[in-house]
Formats: structure tokens, sequence, C-alpha cells
């Protein structure tokens, strides 16, 4: 995908996510002229971008979108239930063709049928119906000054910026001609082109490069084309175009949705004040053709930077000017424009747009550089060797890893945004009425982690839409306000981040659930009397387990939770079910921030070495207080009665050694610095060896999961690259992956949840 394209799909996708937000916001309150303008400026933008890029099946639905809104905005026709399903699916159809842009390039969806549909809406105020009123329509042709298109737009947008201008000449300053506008043919149109903040200066600066080759031939920029394209300029720039007429240039830049607004004027006519041309609207519609050519002679200069990088769905990193830090001085013209380009420099520039895949290939290399300098230090131990420099090596190499996974978080927004919109479109499919509020949306987690969680999140929100909120006659029914609400919230907690999907519905019924399980052969009947409530909600994480009557377009089969869980805890993640009979249910999911680079315990069972993640660790102890409880083994603590895992007996059974390595790995310090209660204890307990008669235990963190796990030994702890099991050992009950340590040793990492 060229740069050009990749940016046109990622501000369409950006504006996508906006006007799906906007309509809704729309929807709830029709008054609201703030929503209104929103959704309209929207769909311009995306409607101009697509004009200027040549895709003109996009260009022509989305005029008639456009003109469907501005009929609503200028009151011509009202907000209507039809007519917002109508604009949503236009919406959708939009999505669609700018998904196949990103595939292929071309556009192979049909919007004709629908396209009529809007233009039926538009005239009629309904569809395949009579006039709405009798006092005529909103046509494409009149549907408002503000959003008229066509050769006819463009001249009255000069009109009135010869209007606006007029008398105004001595406000546009002409810079002294550069000297490459010396051999320009005469007369010298000068224009102050402003863009305007934007995400992708050098690109928006290219499509106005492109107008001005299409429709004017000769001109020269200031700064020039290649520092343009490259968006070294501060939101606008000088232009002298060649045998032209300042209206016209006016005409010609202002229908660009890039341009943000344009004064013009003949050079050497600034002082007479006759010939000035102006267009401050900002609104200047972009069907006006401006004969865009992409292989025009001055849009042919590289985008070194990240414009050049394609955009992706995951939003890379934060939105911002594609530039290149390097200086340019060769690409200023060096006259009095006022652009300041000689004094650019790179402290103004505040972020750059990178490729995915190069953050990570760099956060592999830094996962290199982790093992590599485990290697190097079990060397030096080896050698019973003292070096400073490797200290000082650790600590860069820590701030790097941190770095770089800084780099790979981006906000819950990307997710997020796009969850109004289904549970809008699911309740109105179900005939309820649903408030839905997100809270926490800039929250940051891991690019790997939001991707992977966007679909169970979806589908919990689909249960909570479905099944947890009753119908508006049932919640009047039952004393409650006929509209629902759904809570969405992300909260950072130390090096996890809480997700909640939160509903006032009908909650769950913890004696229905146990008849289900009993029935559909889940558990006994034994089983489920003898479980706590709390208990009883986890059985709706069992495959195949529903408590839907009926099975719907939305929900009911009894797939879907089993995955939620098992995404989950593929991510080191968990999730439980709260619920009160009658008020509500909360799922809650539990995340790491990062994944990959983990601290972990070795230690030794029966002579093979097994990691155990830090995090999950509540405290290490000698096992001299084990005790047997009607034939099981427990071990007491602060009340909780904990069982005591020995795995080496589990392991052996599960087939899980063999994942690991050979001898357990040699004493060392704790290179991590680790100070939490894990840390300490493990090191109190290790003080003679970390070997005793009896063995060790390593108490899990009670929510993580209630057992003590027992071990011959414990050995060191390290920060160490997990790779997750591939192929046959993929979703090995009790492995979550192996590490390769400095040694060459591959040693399994224990999944202390499944073990």
């Amino acid at each position: 995908m060229d740069s050009h394209r990749a940016a046109f799909v990622a501000e369409a996708e950006d504006g996508i996510t906006d006007l799906n937000n906007a309509l809704l916001a729309l929807e709830a309150d029709p008054e609201d002229a703030e929503a209104m303008d929103d959704v309209f400026r929207v769909a311009h933008t995306l409607k101009g971008n697509a004009a200027a890029m040549g895709y003109e099946d996009v260009s022509d639905f989305g005029h008639a979108l456009e003109d469907l809104l501005d009929a609503v905005r200028q009151g011509d026709r009202e907000v209507t239930p039809e007519l917002m399903d109508l604009l949503f699916e236009g919406v959708d159809t939009v999505e669609a063709m700018v998904s196949e842009i990103a595939d292929t390039g071309d556009v192979s969806t049909d919007p004709t049928d629908l396209e009529s549909r809007l233009r039926e809406m538009e005239e009629h105020g309904t569809v395949g119906g009579e006039d709405a009123d009798e006092d005529g329509t909103a046509g494409a042709g009149d549907s408002g000054s503000e959003a008229t298109d066509g050769p006819e737009a463009g001249a009255d947008t000069a009109d009135d910026a010869t209007d606006e201008g007029d008398g105004d000449a001595d406000d546009i300053s002409v810079p002294d001609l550069p000297d490459e506008a010396a051999a320009l043919g005469e007369p010298v149109a000068y224009a102050d082109v402003t863009v305007g903040e934007t995400a992708m200066a050098g690109v928006d600066a290219a499509l106005v490069l492109q107008a001005l080759d299409g429709q004017f031939g000769e001109f020269v920029t200031v700064p020039g084309p290649e520092a343009l394209e490259d968006g070294e300029y501060e939101e606008r720039f000088d232009a002298f175009v060649a045998d032209a007429d300042p209206a016209v240039v006016a005409e010609g830049l202002g229908a660009l949705t890039q341009v943000e607004s344009v004064a013009t004027t003949l050079v050497g006519a600034s002082e007479s004040g006759g010939d000035a041309e102006a267009d401050e609207s900002g609104e200047a519609d972009a069907d006006a053709e401006a004969g865009v050519d992409d292989e025009g002679a001055n849009a042919e200069p590289e985008v070194e930077d990240a414009a050049d990088a394609e955009a992706t769905d995951e939003g890379a990193t934060d939105d911002a000017n594609a530039t290149d830090e390097s200086d340019s001085g060769e690409s200023s013209s060096g006259t009095n424009s006022g652009s300041s380009t000689d004094s650019k420099s790179g402290d103004e520039i505040k972020s750059i747009r990178v490729d995915v895949d190069q953050v990570d290939e760099l956060y592999g290399l830094v996962e290199q550089l982790v093992t590599s300098r485990i290697k190097l230090r079990r060397e030096l131990e080896e050698l019973d060797a003292q070096s400073d420099a490797l200290d000082e090596l650790d600590k860069l190499a820590s701030s790097l890893q941190d770095t770089a996974m800084d780099m790979r978080l981006i906000p819950f927004s990307q997710v997020s945004d796009s969850f109004p919109r289904l549970v809008r479109d699911i309740s109105r499919d179900l005939d309820k009425r649903i408030d839905f509020e997100i809270e926490g949306d800039d929250v940051e987690l891991d690019r790997t982690i939001l991707t992977e969680m966007r679909d169970p999140l979806v589908h919990v929100l689909r249960n909570a839409v479905d099944h947890g909120i009753e119908s508006p006659e049932e919640r009047e029914a039952a004393g409650k306000d006929p509209t629902g609400h759904v809570r969405l919230t992300a909260e950072r907690e130390r090096d996890h981040v809480i997700i909640e999907v939160a509903d006032d519905g009908g909650g769950l019924d913890p004696d229905q659930l146990r008849e289900k399980a009993v029935d559909e052969g889940v558990k006994s009947r034994e089983a489920v009397e003898a479980m706590e409530d709390g208990e009883v909600y986890d059985l709706v994480f069992h495959p195949g387990f529903s408590t839907a009557e009926e099975v719907t377009d939305v929900s009911g089969r009894g797939v879907g939770m089993d995955v939620v869980r098992t995404t989950a805890r593929d991510l080191d993640g968990s999730v439980s079910v709260e619920s009160d009979p009658g008020e509500g249910t909360t799922v809650r999911f539990r995340l790491p921030v990062t994944v990959a680079i983990v601290k972990v315990m070795f230690v030794d069972v029966g002579g093979t070495e097994y990691g155990i993640p830090i995090k999950s660790i509540a405290e290490v102890a000698r096992a001299d207080d084990v005790e047997e409880v009607h034939g099981d083994e427990i071990v007491r603590h602060e009340d909780d009665l904990y069982p005591v895992i020995r795995l080496n007996e589990r392991l052996t059974n599960g087939g899980a050694a063999a994942a690991g390595s050979g001898a357990g790995a040699p004493d060392g310090p704790d290179e991590s610095g680790g100070d939490g209660p894990a840390e300490a204890d493990a090191a109190s307990a290790t003080t003679d060896g970390g070997v005793t008669d009896d063995g060790m235990l390593v108490r899990i963190r009670e929510e993580t999961r209630q057992v003590a796990l027992h071990c011959d030994a414990v050995l060191d702890q390290e920060e160490v690259v997990v790779k997750p099991l591939d192929g046959p050992l993929s979703g090995t009950p009790g492995l979550s992956g192996t590490a390769v340590l400095g040694d060459g040793d591959v040693v399994a990492v224990l999944d202390v949840v499944s073990l």
C-alpha cells in the first residue's frame, strides 16, 4: 500500500468511528446542534478526501449521504428511527468501501440501491412512501448552501471569497518573489494557504500540490514540494502560481477539504487592494474537481519518514505529523514568507507515526538483548568475576525494555470506540432501550492484548444486552427504569488493567445455574449443592453452558464464554463473574499491561527446572507445616486452607516434564532487584541453598488460585522472554510457555491456574 493510500485509509477509519459516535449522539438528542455539526463535518471530510484521492464511488455515495445530513441540519427532515437506520447503513457501506481500498486499492461494493434510498429519504422524508410534507423537498441541488456541490458551488465559494476579500488587500502581505518564481509566466497569483492542525501534514500538503499541478501547471511553493510532503511547515505555506487569476486559484484551492483557508492576490497588487481574493470559510466543498494526478511532477518526491509507513487498524502510535526530524535546508526557498522553515527544529516535533511492524521488530531485538544479558551474567558468575560495566548494561537494558514496552501501548479507546454503535444496533434489534457509557478509555494496554481482547469484549457486551438487560415492559413491572444501563470501565492497577462490563439487568440466578449444570451433565447434583454462589457463577465459562431460554441471532448457543476465559488466560490474565439476582451482573477481566518479558522464580522439581511467574506468588516457605485432612494435603495461612499440589506428581502425570530443561540452574543473586513480598520471602527461604528435607512450598496469590505448589528446591529469579507454546503443545494444561536461558537451556514456565 502506498503512503498516500495508507494515510487516506487511516484517516477514513478514524472518521468512520467519529461518524458512528456523532450519529449516536444525534440519535440520543436530535436537538443537539453540536452533534449535528460534528456529523456533517466528518461526513464532509470523508467525501472530500475520497474525491481528492480519486475514489469517485466513495465520493459520490458520500455526496448523497452528506445531502441527506444537510437536509436534517437545515430542518427540512426530522431525525426519525427510519432515517437514523438509513444513515447507519450508509456509514457501514462507506466502511466496507474503505476496507476494500485498504485491501486492494479498488472499490467493488455497489452502493447504487442504498444511494437511491438516501436520495428518496432526502426528497420525501421516507423510503417507499409519499412525501413526508407538502411544501416541497430538499433535493440534492438545494439542500443547503453550505453543502452545495459542483462547479456552481465553486463559483459561489469564489464569490463569497471575493466579497470577504474586497477592500482587505492590505491585510495580504505578499512576500518577496523567490528565485524559482522569477521564470513564472505573468500574471503571477500569490496564495497564502492555511492547512491548520492536522495529523497528516505531509499527506495533506501533497494533495494540495497535486491539485495545483492538475489545475495550473507551473507554480512555486515556499517551503518547496519536498519539504511540504515531509510535513515541514507550520500549518501554512506560500504558493506562487503562473498565469493565473487569483479568483480561480482561490476557488480551486478553497474547494479542497485539506485547506482550512486561502487568501489570494496578484503579485505586486497588494498595495492597490483591488485584486484580493480570500476564502476563510473553512467549509468549501471538495467536489469542485481538482484534476488530481497522482503522477504529477510536483507529487513525485518521496515521503521519507513515517508517511511511508502503512497505517494499521491497531493505531501503532499517537496520531501525529508524519515528519522527518532531520534538517532540510534545501527544501526552503529562502524567502521572507514567514513560514519559519529556517528555524524549524526537532524540538517542535512532538511525535511521529511509526509502522507497527517496526515497533514489533524493536521489541524483538529487546527480547534478544534481555536473553544475551542473562547469558553474559551467568558466564561471569561461572568465572566468579565482577563487572561494573555489566551492572550499567543491566540499567540501560532495563530502560530500553521499558521504553520498547511503552511504545507498544495504545489507549483502550482504539477498541472501545466501536462499542457504542454495537450496543445501539443490538438494542434496536431486540427492542430494548439501553444507556451505554464508557469510562477509562484513555487507559493504555499492550497492542497484542487489546487486539486479542476485542472479540471477548464484544461477546460479553452482546450477552449483557441480550441476556442481562430485560425488556422495557419487564423492567417497569419490576419497578426499574425502562431504560437499561450497561457500563464498560477500564482501570489501571499497577502492572495490570481491570476491565469490567456491568449491567443493571436481571442478574444470574445461582439456583437456576445449578439446575442447568445438572441437566446438561456439567456437574453432579452433589457437586453443585456443595458450591458457593460465587463458584456457581463460574459455570457460565464451561463449554456449551448457556442460561438462554431460546437461541437468538445475538447469543444463546452456549459458545463463546469458554473462549472468553481461554483468551484471558492465554494472555496471562483472568476473568470472573459477579451477579446479584434482580440487580445486575458484572464480568471482570484482570489483564497484564504488557506481555512477553516477565520475572520468574525458578524451582527444581525432580532434577528439572521450571519457572513460576513472580506476580502469581504470595510467599515461599519451607514445607514443614503440611497437614492431611480427609486424605488431602493442605497448608494453613491466616485461617485459610490452601490445597497442596506436588509438582513432581502433577507434572509427571501430565507429561509436562519433557518441556523442561536439564539440571536446575545454579543459585545466583537476583539481578532484577525485586523487593516485593515474594522476592523477600524467596530470598530468606533460599539462604541455606533453598533445599530442605521436606522441600519448599510456593503459595500462590489468593486472587489467582488458592493453592500451594510443592517443589524440591527454590533456585533463583530472573527476567526472561516467555514464548507461547505452538503446534501440538499449544494449550497444554499447566504450561504457559517456555523461556530460553542464557546458557541455552529451555525452561518450561508454569501456568498456575490450569496446573
